[in-house]
Formats: structure tokens, C-alpha cells, sequence
């Protein structure tokens, strides 16, 4: 199964960015999609991005597009989600998650057989 460690959450003010990165290892071949989640306290956890690895295409939430961009490194051993212009409504737990097969649920935590530990990102107003 994938490991997957999440770094570089924190707290901001509104307005501002942060670079969360999420190493993937201990896997034979890398996963077909990648993604990030996230979840605030007493809420479900939402999709936010999802990285189609072999094909390098992104697609994202709504709330989140031209705001967050996700990317993967050249050695397609790390994913990373750039957010840019965060706001108070992007306070939450983030989660990277990979599917090591295609999925069609690629929207949905119960499309992704590995997670991470999560990595808290905090906004203030």
C-alpha cells in the first residue's frame, strides 16, 4: 500500500498562501490518480483537487479553482497543492490520497485506497 506524508500547513492571514507537499512512497508502480481532501471540524470531508498522474491533468472543486493549482514533481514521487488568495472558508484538515487503480469515484474519499496523516491549515479573517 502507498505511504503518503503531508507537510507544510499552517496559519495565514486571509488573502495570503501556502504550499502544502505530500510524499508518496512504497508503492511498484506509481497511483493512477493523486488528490487532496480536506475536512473541518463537524463536516464531511470535501474533494479539492484531484492529479491524474500519468497524463498530468488536474481538475478541481469549484470553490477552490484559480485559487489552487495541484502538480507533481518530475520524479512523480511527490504532489503538491499551491493555494493562493486563501480565505477563512479554507480553515480545515488537508488530506493528500492516492487511488493506486482507476476509479471513477475520483471525487470521492471512497475512490482512494491510501491517505496521510492530514496536515491542518488555519485562515484568519
Amino acid at each position: 500500500q502507498v505511504q503518503l506524508v503531508e507537510s507544510g500547513g499552517g496559519s495565514v492571514q486571509a488573502g495570503g498562501s501556502l504550499r502544502l507537499s505530500c510524499a508518496a512512497s512504497g508503492y511498484t508502480y506509481r497511483p493512477f490518480s493523486m488528490g487532496w481532501f480536506r475536512q473541518a471540524p463537524g463536516k464531511e470531508r470535501d474533494w479539492v483537487a484531484t492529479m491524474f498522474t500519468a497524463f498530468g491533468s488536474a481538475y478541481y472543486a469549484e470553490s477552490v479553482k484559480g485559487r489552487f493549482t495541484i502538480s507533481q514533481d518530475n520524479a512523480k514521487t511527490s504532489l503538491y497543492l499551491q493555494m493562493n488568495s486563501l480565505k477563512s472558508e479554507d480553515t480545515a484538515m488537508y488530506y493528500c490520497a492516492a487511488a493506486e487503480g482507476r476509479s471513477s469515484d475520483w471525487m470521492r474519499p471512497h475512490g482512494y485506497n491510501s491517505w496521510g496523516q492530514g496536515t491542518q491549515v488555519t485562515v484568519s479573517s
